[in-house]
């Protein structure tokens, strides 16, 4: 067994080390071209010379060492990560704090050296290396995620829960193509209500339904054992063992159940819930033989709230500015359209359950509200936070353009200017969507609603229920000024290739 499991070891190791070699290669070469072309371009190619310690850097020498610097700055920050490689939105985030790390290094070595480079060349050597690195980055995640639909460049999963949950796990896995993980098998498990210790599933009819509804091809299927189920994962080239449901973490099922896997070097994988505290900033204090854990979520700190809220003002008033003649014009053909009022207000539910009153560009006729119920009801739908209308009748000419556009939420940025809304947050709801909240939606309240967020960026309508609700709280536990700044960056694809929109 042992010497099974070091050959599949070796096969993983072998191509993970040769796709994060091309990786570095090629943001080298990124690197060095962007560097080389800005030093061309600005007549600063010449050699460099220290005075400091009398002697004089070759060109080609000088861009090798910045280069170095860039590859050891995303190296710090995390970028050739195993689980990074095929990502999209965190790899975005981390090479953006990779250029900050590099601009620091390469600030602190001219000063060092006192080399005769302007600050704006370094900027742009820094900044362009940084734009051809997400452009190559971009390329190279397409032909990852290509390539992993083939089942190359990813670890075989096991997927292990209840029929319902290898379901749900095989839809998620689905819709997530930049994940590394590529299931070769399942095994279906339940609690016995008896013993409370966990059995095999026999319901192939419906675990058989499952995997066709939600994967589209059959997997093979393996029978749980107490004894030997490492083993049969070892069989089939499994790397990773992807826990659903069923076993609950910190129960005796699931204790046992993982320390088996591991003694075997597979890998143990779950979702947790979007509440989990495993964001959260922990400490341990021993105090006279009592053990004392506390946990704080570190951006809602005064400082960290301080800068939000600095973020939201300033890039308010520069979207104003930019986006005066556009919504000047929109205002126009609004009232143009019907002769009816140019903005539309009504009361959302915002910070801490405290209803404000949001504006944007009127799209749908006036007093529309008053027929949400009778629209909602003519689609099979009752009237509450799951109410998705495609072709809705209410909708004017001019409101189809300004919502699949977007444009229809400029007038946003006033409420985010004057502290109502922030720029990136959870989408704000109605009164009648937040009575619907359960415990765990509800923490979404605890941060100001946004323009734009991770519903926005995701789909936004086309999003199931539970998607939409993990990622409206995830961001409550996560976010951070870094990570609104890659929504905004985001918001800008999605305005330009809309979907979702209704």
């Amino acid at each position: 067994m042992s010497d099974q499991r070091q050959r599949q070891l070796s096969h993983v190791l072998y191509w993970r080390f040769f796709v994060n070699l091309a990786l570095m290669l090629m943001d080298a070469a990124m690197f060095l071209i962007a560097s080389a072309t800005v030093l061309n371009l600005r007549h600063e190619n010449h050699p460099f010379y220290t005075p400091r310690f009398g002697f004089t850097f070759d060109t080609t020498v000088y861009l090798i060492v910045a280069t170095c610097f860039w590859i050891w700055s995303l190296h710090q920050v995390g970028v050739y990560h195993r689980h990074i490689m095929g990502d999209g939105y965190q790899l975005n985030l981390l090479l953006i704090k990779g250029m900050a790390v590099c601009w620091i290094i390469q600030c602190a070595f001219h000063f060092f050296f006192k080399f005769e480079l302007t600050l704006t060349s370094l900027c742009l050597m820094v900044a362009s290396g940084w734009a051809l690195t997400v452009v190559e980055r971009m390329i190279s995640r397409a032909f990852l995620t290509r390539s992993r639909k083939k089942g190359e460049y990813a670890y075989g999963t096991v997927i292990v829960g209840s029929p319902q949950g290898v379901g749900r796990m095989l839809r998620f896995l689905a819709q997530r193509q930049q994940l590394n993980y590529r299931p070769v098998a399942v095994c279906p498990i339940r609690l016995n209500p008896e013993t409370g210790l966990v059995d095999s599933d026999l319901n192939a009819e419906e675990l058989r339904r499952e995997i066709n509804e939600n994967w589209g091809s059959s997997l093979p299927v393996l029978q749980y054992s107490d004894n030997n189920l490492a083993e049969q994962f070892l069989d089939i080239n499994a790397q990773t063992v992807m826990v659903t449901d069923v076993l609950r973490r910190y129960s005796d099922n699931y204790n046992t159940f993982s320390v088996r896997m591991e003694s075997l070097d597979l890998e143990i994988a779950m979702i947790a819930s979007a509440a989990d505290t495993s964001n959260h900033e922990i400490q341990i204090r021993s105090i006279q033989g009592t053990t004392i854990i506390t946990q704080r979520l570190p951006q809602y700190s005064v400082m960290a709230r301080f800068c939000k809220r600095l973020f939201d003002i300033i890039v308010s008033a520069i979207a104003i500015v930019v986006a005066s003649p556009i919504m000047f014009v929109t205002a126009i053909l609004i009232k143009a359209d019907d002769g009816g009022p140019v903005f539309y207000k009504q009361q959302r539910i915002g910070l801490r359950g405290k209803p404000f009153c949001i504006h944007k560009f009127r799209s749908m006729r006036v007093n529309a509200d008053k027929y949400l119920a009778e629209v909602a009801a003519a689609n099979g739908q009752e009237l509450g936070m799951r109410v998705k209308i495609k072709k809705d009748p209410r909708i004017t000419k001019i409101g189809h353009f300004i919502r699949k556009t977007s444009i229809d939420e400029l007038p946003q940025f006033f409420d985010s200017f004057i502290g109502t809304m922030s720029v990136v947050g959870p989408r704000p709801q109605r009164q009648f969507e937040v009575d619907e909240y359960n415990q765990v939606f509800a923490t979404r309240l605890l941060v100001k609603p946004g323009i734009t967020g991770p519903w926005q960026v995701s789909g936004r309508n086309d999003l199931s229920d539970e998607e939409s609700e993990a990622l409206d709280v995830a961001y409550v536990q996560n976010w951070s000024v870094m990570g609104d700044l890659i929504y905004i960056l985001r918001t800008v694809g999605t305005v330009l290739h809309p979907n979702g929109a209704y």
